[in-house]
């Protein structure tokens, strides 16, 4: 396995992590890095979907106590009933429309212009929705009803579009729909569990012939696995204590200057469309 690859594979595991659980969208800053690192093959379209697994894993590790609770008590306790069908409800739009149009989804909207765009939108619509927010009545996540979790599934949808990132569309929906900040990013959190575990799984699947036939590819796959499992495993705990003091502005500006810097950079290269 060419050593440059490898380290390009682990310079995009670490960039997962770190972006996969702020609403600046993981998805985005690989396909963008992808572009300035060259990175490129039969199997890297898989290697950006794929690795987002090992950040998710980390997230079920960390917080394995609520989840054993809820896996333990679903049919018996009606907190861990309600938590159940809160994450099912809202994993259940993304899974219907994505399965429908993932094709169109990969062939057309994974292109740096749709995420630099996708970017700049985002980080308009944080600033707005952080003013526009009603005064937040929810303040637990097994305090959430199912409707509420219904609608924030929808939002998450949204982000199946590169570049407009999954935590953000969650946690944005969640806030326009009466959720507190802190609790907005803890559900985004579990919602990301069953939410990145399908989109892998279909992703590897509809791909299984180009990855049998590239040993390399899965081997670089395995390396921005581990490194997004690790980067994220020290970024998760730290995320709910920053958005809870500092808000989502900071993202906000984030995305806007990222975005507006690589339409430029776009327009520059000349790079297509």
């Amino acid at each position: 396995m060419d050593i440059a690859a490898a380290l390009k594979a682990l310079l995009l595991g670490v960039l997962e992590g770190l972006t996969e659980f702020i609403p600046v969208s993981s998805t985005g800053h690989l396909l963008l890095m992808k572009e300035v690192l060259g990175f490129r093959g039969p199997a890297s379209s898989v290697f950006v979907i794929a690795i987002q697994l090992g950040a998710i894993l980390a997230v079920c590790w960390l917080y394995r106590l609520k989840i054993w609770q809820t896996a333990r008590g679903v049919f018996r306790e009606d907190k861990a009933t309600r938590f159940a069908v809160n994450v099912l409800a809202g994993f259940l739009p993304a899974a219907i429309i994505g399965a429908a149009a993932h094709g169109f989804i990969k062939a057309v909207l994974f292109n740096p212009w749709v995420v630099a765009v996708a970017l700049v939108a985002g980080g308009l619509a944080i600033l707005l929705i952080e003013r526009v927010a009603p005064r937040p009545f929810v303040k637990h996540v097994d305090a959430m009803g199912w409707k509420t979790a219904l609608g924030i599934g929808f939002c998450q949808a949204v982000a199946m579009i590169p570049g407009v990132s999954r935590s953000g569309a969650t946690i944005m929906g969640a806030r326009l729909l009466g959720v507190d900040r802190a609790t907005s990013a803890e559900f985004s959190f579990f919602l990301a569990i069953p939410t990145m575990l399908g989109a892998t799984v279909y992703d590897v699947l509809k791909n299984w012939s180009v990855l049998g036939a590239n040993t390399d590819g899965v081997l670089l796959i395995a390396i921005g696995f581990a490194a997004a499992f690790a980067v994220a495993m020290a970024v998760v705990s730290r995320v709910v204590a920053f958005i809870s003091r500092y808000g989502f502005a900071p993202f906000a500006w984030y995305r806007i200057a990222l975005g507006a810097l690589a339409i430029a950079l776009l327009a520059w290269n000349g790079t297509p469309q």
